[in-house]
């Protein structure tokens, strides 16, 4: 695997360029191409557990989503507050941001979600923490099954100055709250722990 880094600057010509490269990228099938921190990575097809977490969570945001939205597996989120374009395992969009015929900004994601893999865990417990953050996603919920110690479900929220405020953090097998626009209440009991 290369990598094309870009200006951190978005808009700038790096920037086009970088973004031109991942919309042309012929990677395999199934794997996740984005940019973080200006660099355009490619990561493998997840895992089944990682496949069936982001799947189980899915069946559960169904009778949470907000009137008008809807729940994407493969939708590039725009973040160029930190030269990103960041493909979460699942976001809840409103369905008039996909219908402008640009790419959609993080910001306008009632909720992202990131679950780790092995291989790739500190891109969604640093950078993307930071990048989502930065671009104002008002919701973050990052599912750890790879957290030292044991699997862990954080919910970020509030961003304020590119910082998250962390607003629940359980271990798997406890329940962990969505608030409003979803005041949904997820049992990560199910999650597969690996």
């Amino acid at each position: 695997m290369s990598a094309l880094s870009a200006e951190p600057t978005p808009g700038g010509a790096g920037w086009e360029e970088v973004v031109r490269v991942l919309e042309e990228t012929d990677a395999p099938e199934g794997s996740k191409v984005e940019i973080i921190e200006g660099i355009v990575t490619v990561a493998p097809p997840p895992s089944e557990a990682h496949n069936d977490t982001a799947e189980l969570l899915q069946l559960s945001l169904y009778t949470a989503v907000p009137e008008g939205c809807g729940i994407y597996q493969t939708l590039g989120l725009l973040v160029p507050e930190t030269a990103g374009v960041f493909q979460p395992d699942l976001c809840v969009v409103p369905r008039v941001a996909l219908r402008q015929g640009r790419r959609v900004h993080a910001r306008e994601a009632e909720l992202v979600v990131e679950v780790t893999s092995r291989s790739n865990a500190n891109h969604d417990r640093i950078k993307k923490v930071r990048g989502y953050a930065r671009a104002g996603a008002p919701l973050y919920l990052l599912l750890d099954p790879w957290h030292s110690g044991c699997p862990t479900a954080t919910l970020y929220g509030v961003p304020e100055d590119g910082t998250y405020r962390v607003l629940a953090s359980v271990e798997y097998g406890e329940k962990l709250t969505l608030p409003t626009p979803f005041d949904l209440e997820v049992d990560t009991g199910v999650f597969p722990t690996s």
